[in-house]
């Protein structure tokens, strides 16, 4: 038996692509390592989004350079590998830069990886592939990807169409391709019957999903997710990363009508300038998001809503700033992701000669982000007194303890709850902690009588 270890970096869809090449590998005999120097082969899953990501990659690189050095030292191989959008984005240049590296290998080609592998072993060189290849990725994959818990991502949606000025996603995962129907429902029973009971659905623009059903028509996510609904023993469903610009009226009404479909909903916006939107090339105006924000909190009156924001985009001034913080004040959101903006070579904004300063982005990432804090802590504290239902994934830090999450993917802990882990459980909320809630079991007569009511 060999050992792998795969480092994954950044968003969902990392995390299910690592589960997916540590499938892919599991017939060549590779079971998963804990750690990097006592693996066989070590797989660096990156992301290109954020800035200095390519540099972070080079600096573990380094480190596991001595590792690999250290085993042939003993006569042992490791094998190492770039995967993701930094290996798309930097191809040649990573072999150029740390010869040490065996296979790098983009996002839309880690099928190829045991033909990859088998050349590294005849003792061909390197190994590169960062092609957009031609054939579907999913078709060369194990037919069913394992879960080790209760909830798992499954990718319906890849690529991106829109060419946001600041992103690099179009490049680096190419073009907006939507997984078959039938190839999701086969992947989601099969998860299913591994004992996962929530399933996240990933794409770049997830909402923008137009897979071929099985009358050979182009299905939408809502028809998706209706359709997942219907399978035994999945009792929960969620989906991200939206685009506002593809929020459409049969998905808007399937909050309303679904009950799997948990009431959180991830839509970045970016800006609340519409003139900053405009040089994004978001394709959509504050008064756009606005009005869909409210249709949204029509259809269903009790969704939290999350956001990502981008402070310091060139040419961004002082107004432009306040705009962001009163558009944020108007939504008022349950949690939110913001992040100083940073060039990313190749994109339209790098090109910008607008750039703002360093120190005036700190300051606005600053106030931005102590204003998102306040209305998380908000809608934290409205929670206390509540009984929601969790889902128990793991085992928490005390003894007896259980950790899961609720509708709003808050982080839940409840003690005297480690043997309920898979399970959706009823808790009254009782605490706001800094980066959890505390919840109390009910007692048995009550916690039947409230998951009725919640069925209800």
């Amino acid at each position: 038996m060999k050992r792998l270890f795969i480092k994954t970096y950044g968003c969902q869809m990392n995390v299910y692509d690592s589960a997916r090449m540590a499938d892919l590998l599991a017939p060549l005999g590779f079971a998963a390592s804990e750690t990097a120097d006592d693996a066989d082969m070590v797989i660096l899953n990156t992301c290109h989004i954020r800035e200095k990501a390519a540099e972070k990659v080079y600096s573990e690189l380094g480190k596991l350079k001595l590792m690999k050095a250290a085993k042939a030292a003993k006569g042992e191989r490791m094998i190492l590998a770039v995967a993701g959008c930094v290996a798309q984005a930097e191809g040649e240049e990573i072999l150029s830069r740390q010869p040490a590296v065996d296979i790098v290998v983009g996002p839309q080609s880690y099928q190829r990886l045991p033909e990859m592998i088998a050349k590294i072993v005849r003792g061909v060189g390197h190994a590169l592939e960062t092609e957009f290849p031609a054939e579907d990725k999913f078709d060369h994959l194990p037919q069913h990807s394992i879960s080790n818990g209760p909830a798992a991502f499954l990718t319906v949606q890849e690529g991106c169409d829109k060419f946001c000025t600041f992103c690099v996603v179009p490049y680096t995962r190419g073009a907006e391709f939507s997984r078959p129907v039938g190839d999701v429902l086969a992947e989601a029973k099969a998860l299913v019957a591994g004992g996962v009971r929530e399933l996240t659905l990933l794409g770049q623009n997830v909402n923008a999903y137009r897979g071929q059903g099985p009358d050979g028509t182009a299905w939408s996510l809502a028809k998706l997710i209706a359709m997942l609904a219907d399978v035994r023993g999945l009792e929960r469903l969620r989906y991200v990363t939206s685009h506002p610009r593809d929020m459409g009226d049969d998905l808007i009404a399937a909050h309303r009508d679904i009950g799997q479909l948990m009431p959180y909903l991830h839509l970045p916006v970016q800006s609340g300038s519409d003139a900053i939107l405009a040089a994004m090339n978001r394709g959509h105006s504050v008064g756009d998001y606005l009005r869909l924000v409210e249709r949204v909190r029509a259809a269903r009156p009790d969704m939290a809503l999350s956001g990502d924001f981008i402070v310091g985009f060139p040419g961004e001034s002082d107004a432009d700033f306040e705009a962001t913080l009163a558009l944020v004040r108007a939504v008022g959101y349950a949690q939110a992701y913001s992040f100083k903006y940073s060039p990313r070579p190749g994109t339209p904004a790098a090109a910008d000669n607008r750039q703002v300063s360093e120190a005036v982005k700190d300051a606005r990432l600053q106030e931005l982000q102590a204003l998102l804090l306040t209305q998380q802590a908000a809608f934290n504290a409205t929670c206390v007194g509540k009984t929601m239902t969790v889902l128990f994934e793991k085992e928490g830090r005390q003894p007896g303890q259980a950790m899961g999450r609720s509708p709003y993917l808050q982080a839940v802990h409840a003690d005297g709850a480690a043997a309920l882990i898979g399970q959706i459980v009823p808790l009254r909320i009782a605490e706001v902690g800094p980066n959890s809630l505390k919840g109390i079991l009910l007692p048995t007569h009550e916690a039947a009588t409230a998951k009725r009511v919640m069925a209800d």
